[in-house]
């Protein structure tokens, strides 16, 4: 049987699912939580058995990526169950993003359950820097895990750098220089409002993709390349050099026009945006309906009717979305 196709009013077909499988994380990154984090109970989050069940619906409405997020998804216990089921379902694109710091003991497991590409956060390569952003974080840990990954033989690594202005923005050409050493690809991301922070005032340390491209572009020629990775990153090469830079603007340039793309937090809710509140509660359903996924599947085709045009992220330093980063999932 032919797979089914999800299509929003807008005519775009989203076969793309970002499932979270944790709010909790051993790190407490300054712009994704505040550092007293009050986590879920138990009962509102969802079974490694009821996110399967998500997964195997979505596919079969034509999903062709999945990606685990968290929280810290390797903080989540046996993930690798998780891992292994959806590797079974015979995706184009099967990834995880992570913050590296469990990767030592866990990249070669995960490689052989079938996951196929991680995006490993790097915010510095300042070891007291990094504890900074990261609060709890040890840089060794994190390097020592990139370099687990490659040792695993992923299809594809990608660095994620959040970049600040005043923060991390002159560690640019040093994590550009890091990236074509080790030979993996990096994405610099504008930081997204998400959540109440104490830390510091978005609007002050926004670091605009074009700022970013100028700092690269000092040392090393950006060639565009159209290149589609399913997400929302715009990609360039440089001649002398395999890698690919990424980056991710959701207040420069946004990408709604070909948003594909949608989201599952771990409580079930199927978030149709990240910029926006619109979401349907799938736990509902999935504890409603335990034995068949029909009324799964008709909720989340219903659900397309809700995703809308586009975001609207602002940095005058009101937050239109209230939940962290952590509970969206990446």
């Amino acid at each position: 049987m032919p797979h089914a196709k999800l299509t929003d009013r807008f005519g775009r077909t989203v076969n793309y699912v970002r499932l979270s499988v944790t709010d909790r994380c051993d790190f407490r990154c300054v712009y994704c939580m505040a550092e007293e984090m009050t986590f879920l109970p138990r009962q509102q989050v969802l079974t490694l058995e009821e996110i399967a069940r998500v997964a195997r619906t979505f596919v079969s409405l034509g999903t062709e990526k999945i990606r685990l997020t968290g929280g810290e998804p390797l903080v989540r216990k046996d993930i690798l169950e998780l891992v292994k089921e959806i590797g079974s379902y015979g995706l184009r694109d099967f990834a995880m993003t992570t913050n590296g710091s469990q990767l030592p003991t866990m990249a070669k497991p995960l490689r052989k359950a079938g996951l196929k590409r991680l995006n490993i956060s790097l915010d510095s390569l300042d070891a007291d820097k990094f504890h900074r952003i990261t609060r709890t974080g040890r840089l060794s840990q994190v390097l020592d895990g990139i370099d687990a990954a490659k040792d695993a033989g992923f299809e594809g690594i990608k660095l994620n750098t959040v970049v600040m202005k005043g923060g991390n923005d002159q560690e640019v050409p040093e994590l550009v220089e890091f990236a074509r050493k080790k030979k993996v690809d990096i994405t610099f991301i504008e930081e997204m409002p998400l959540g109440e922070i104490s830390d510091h005032d978005r609007g002050e340390v926004l670091c605009t993709s074009d700022e970013v491209r100028d700092i690269i572009s000092q040392r090393h020629e950006l060639v565009p390349t159209p290149e589609d990775s399913g997400g929302p990153a715009r990609y360039y090469r440089m001649p002398d050099s395999d890698i690919r830079i990424g980056f991710i603007s959701p207040h420069s340039h946004n990408f709604c026009s070909t948003c594909n793309r949608v989201r599952v937090t771990v409580e079930g809710r199927l978030l149709l945006c990240l910029g926006n509140e619109h979401s349907v509660d799938l736990r509902r359903v999935l504890r409603g309906h335990p034995v068949t996924n029909d009324k799964l599947r008709e909720t989340i085709i219903n659900a397309m009717e809700l995703k809308p045009e586009r975001h609207h992220f602002s940095t005058e330093g009101d937050v239109q979305i209230l939940r962290f980063m952590n509970m969206t999932g990446g």
